[in-house]
């Protein structure tokens, strides 16, 4: 990928995450963001939103170095495992042991809260319900063996990432858990369906680049003819 590219696929992949943050955070927390509004104060308003937006940088930039990481792991998992359906079981393994972990260690779900339960059950399907239909569209749009692949980057990768708030016990955990998911599956569902947009417009740029070069020579051939 080209710098040009590069810098416009890291700025478009960090809008998103600071778009989604905010929204998030308007919407699981509406009752401390509306206490600003019914007290008249459109400065602390304007300036919680703000920092909802920071966050989601902070979120893209976490998920982007995620999915550089995860780029490097998978070549790795096809070299070490030597075929890529073998590769792929291992991947499913994983995606397995992931959701078992998440749903006996990570959520601690109650009977006695339902509530609670009902929150981490419908981020669990959140998680899912991304992760398939990203994966499904990914196969569409390149190649089918990718399916398998991509949903382990949108499941297990993001749960890593996920992790971090996840292991918090204290405060009001649950409202960060919830807002913190989303920008992570955003920004990761675009990195994962338009990296190959990017790389192919570099790859254009990259020949446009050659052409003109080549273009070059032969002008300077020519005027040192003459």
């Amino acid at each position: 990928m080209t710098i040009r590219n590069w810098i416009k696929f890291f700025f478009n992949a960090l809008l998103i995450g600071g778009i989604v943050t905010a929204v998030a955070g308007l919407i699981v927390r509406w009752e401390f963001f509306s206490s600003y509004l019914a007290d008249g104060e459109i400065m602390s308003f304007l300036g919680a939103l703000l920092w909802m937006v920071f966050l989601g940088f902070t979120m893209s930039v976490v998920a982007q170095m995620g999915f550089f990481a995860y780029l490097t792991v998978h070549q790795f998992g096809v070299n070490i495992f030597k075929t890529l359906t073998l590769w792929n079981w291992v991947q499913l393994l994983i995606i397995a042991i992931v959701l078992f972990d998440l749903i006996f260690f990570r959520f601690r779900l109650t009977s006695e809260d339902t509530g609670r339960t009902m929150l981490y059950i419908g981020l669990l399907v959140s998680l899912i319900v991304v992760a398939s239909v990203t994966a499904y569209f990914k196969a569409k749009w390149t190649k089918k063996h990718t399916l398998v692949s991509a949903l382990f980057f949108m499941i297990v990768i993001t749960t890593l990432e996920w992790l971090p708030a996840l292991m918090v016990r204290s405060g009001n955990i649950d409202s960060w858990v919830t807002i913190l998911l989303f920008p992570l599956l955003a920004v990761n569902a675009y990195q994962i369906l338009m990296l190959p947009k990017y790389n192919t417009q570099s790859d254009e740029d990259k020949k446009r680049l050659d052409e003109r070069r080549a273009a070059r020579k032969a002008e300077t051939k020519v005027a040192k003819k003459k």
